[in-house]
This record gives C-alpha cells, structure tokens and sequence, in this order.
C-alpha cells in the first residue's frame, strides 16, 4: 500500500492543476466575509487552514518544477490552462489581506512583494507562451474562464497595496501600486471579456466546455469592486485625488455587471449538468466558484460602505452565507476526493468486484 500511496502522490503531484491556488482564494475570502458577519472563530480557523493549503501547494508546485518540467512547460503553453498560474498571485495577495486583518503588517507586506513580482513576471510570461508564442492559429479557441484570473490577480495587488497603506510610512508608494494595479485590471478585465465572447461566438459551445472556472468572470468584477471601494478610503495621495471620482463611479458599474452576471452563470450550469447531464463531481476547478461567490459578498458590503448604498451592503453580507455553504461543500468534497486518491488509493488496474 506504501508503494501505491507513493505512485498516488506523484501522479497528482506531476498532473496539480496550476489554478489549484483557488482554494487559498476562496478560503481566505470567505474568512473575510464571515468575520465581517461577526464569525471571528470560525473566519481565524479557515485563515489558518489557507495559511496550510498554501504552504501545502507551493510546496508541491516546487516540486512539480524539480521534477516534472515538461508537465508543469505544457502547462504555460496551454491558452486552456496557463493562466491559472495567476492563481498563485491572488491567492498570495487575498491571503496576505486576510493576515493584514490580524495586525500583522511586515507578513502581509512580504506577501505583497512576492505577489506583486509574480504578477509582473506572470503577466508578461503566461501570454508569451499561452497565446503569442504559439504557431498554432487561431489561439482564441483556447480562451475560457480561467484567463479572467490575470484580471484577478491585478486586482489583488491592489487590494492588498490599499489594505496596507493605512499603517504604513510609505503610503504614497502604496497607494500608486493600488490605482496602478487596478487600472490595469480594469482594462484587462475588457481584454478578456472581448475573447471569451470572440470564443463562445466563433466556436461551438459544448456542455463540457462551461467550466466552473467562467464563474471568474463575475469574480473579476467583485475583486475590481473590493480593490475600488478601498482605494476611495484611502487616504489622500496625488494618485488616489487623482482617480477617486472614476474609480468609485467604475466600481458600482463593476458590481451591476457582476450581479447580473450571476443569472446566466446559473443557467449555464443548469444546462450543462441538468439538462445535459455532465456529472458534477469533485475537481480543482470547483474553487473557481467558491472564490466568486465569497468575493461577490465581500464587495457588497465594502461597496456599500464605501457608497454609503445601504442596499448593496445588505446584499453583500446576506450572500457571503452562500459563500460559507458553496465553501463548506467544496471543502468536504475535497476531503473526500484526496482521501481517495492519496490515503486510500486504488491500486492501478483495479476493477470493481
């Protein structure tokens, strides 16, 4: 048994989804929201489970880098599943928020270094090798949910950069990382709502192709909205005076659009697992919703402070308990799924008796 564990942990290990990272992020964002809410046991408990998930993943993404490179180079070269690299960034920055919260500022700001510098070297590299790097044409037939990641990825660094600016010395420097990193995000976010659409209008939709990882889309506006409403509270700066009026005005569109995002959202999962019957079962791709949902109630209620929009706020704090649900859901799936791959598994050529 020894032996097949050890075959199970290699297997998984040289085959880790690169967007795997999602569970950080939503882990660390429905903590967010549920201490919010007033659940300050349960939100340090999940903080802590994403401080393990994290060391866990990026202990087994160095090792799929020392030993299985032509897995993890397949994977930068894929449009279908290189930019769930930039899962590594949101997840380092969300979770450096959350720790911001505890009063521990050196950490957090450390995280905010090593997610800034990933997100300018990912951000160059994965669309090199992803998209333009390709002989193959044309490559937005790979585009899917997942390239709405890099759009969350730039927003995290702002959310972070703005979470940290009011205890810091170096506000001025914080605040030009947060509007900078969030400008950004805001023009990729049209970026890669224009090829998805170009995708899903040029190319065939199969119930196979809607993926949990389109939930991002609404996603990316919920961070854009987060990132937004913190940067309208900072304090004065030339580059926050500067933008304070756009960036609270863009905000609230962000939220509109991702609130009516979320109907087609449903009915497309209606559609594919209800209707076509594709079945629904444990997969890395699953926090991809988990991470929307969690976020999309955590903009509400910062937007609605922010707006002073007593409305929004309501919306956003009633629906983190959805988050908390989808969260708990995912959790208990995954638990079951590594029990059964790694603790448990089945010996290879194994049938049912």
């Amino acid at each position: 048994m020894g032996g097949v564990r050890r075959g199970a942990l290699r297997q998984a290990v040289a085959t880790l989804n690169p967007g795997y990272f999602a569970l950080v992020m939503g882990t660390c964002i429905v903590s967010i929201g549920v201490n919010t809410n007033g659940l300050a046991t349960l939100s340090e408990a999940m903080m802590w489970l994403a401080v393990a998930a994290y060391a866990v993943l990026v202990a087994a993404t160095l090792w799929r880098a020392a030993a299985f490179r032509a897995e993890l180079r397949s994977d930068f070269t894929d449009p279908r599943r290189g930019f769930g690299f930039f899962t590594f960034v949101a997840g380092t920055d969300i979770l450096g928020t959350r720790i911001a919260g505890t009063g521990e500022h050196g950490i957090a700001l450390g995280l905010l270094v090593v997610g800034g510098l990933s997100w300018l070297v990912l951000g160059y590299v994965v669309p090199w090798t992803a998209v333009l790097g390709r002989e193959d044409r044309p490559v937005v037939a790979g585009a899917n949910g997942t390239w709405f990641i890099w759009v969350v990825a730039s927003q995290s660094v702002a959310v972070l950069a703005a979470a940290l600016e009011p205890a810091s010395t170096a506000r001025s420097a914080l605040a030009l990382v947060a509007v900078c990193s969030w400008s950004v995000g805001a023009i990729l976010y049209a970026a890669a709502g224009v090829f998805v659409a170009a995708r899903m209008l040029l190319y065939p939709v199969r119930p196979t192709d809607l993926t949990p990882p389109y939930w991002v889309a609404m996603g990316a506006t919920a961070i854009t909205v987060v990132a937004g409403a913190r940067i309208v509270e900072m304090a004065d700066a030339p580059m926050v005076n500067a933008t304070r009026g756009l960036i609270a005005g863009t905000s609230v569109v962000f939220w509109a659009f991702g609130s009516w995002l979320i109907i087609p959202l449903v009915a497309a999962g209606w559609w594919r697992h209800v209707k076509h019957r594709v079945p629904l079962r444990y997969e890395a791709t699953l926090w991809s919703i988990v991470f929307p949902l969690g976020m999309y109630g955590v903009a509400g209620q910062y937007l609605g402070q922010a707006d002073s929009l007593p409305i929004v706020e309501a919306i956003g704090t009633h629906e983190t308990w959805v988050a908390l649900a989808a969260w708990t859901l995912a959790f208990a799936a995954m638990l079951v799924h590594l029990a059964r791959t790694l603790v448990w598994p089945r010996p290879a050529g194994a049938g049912e008796s």
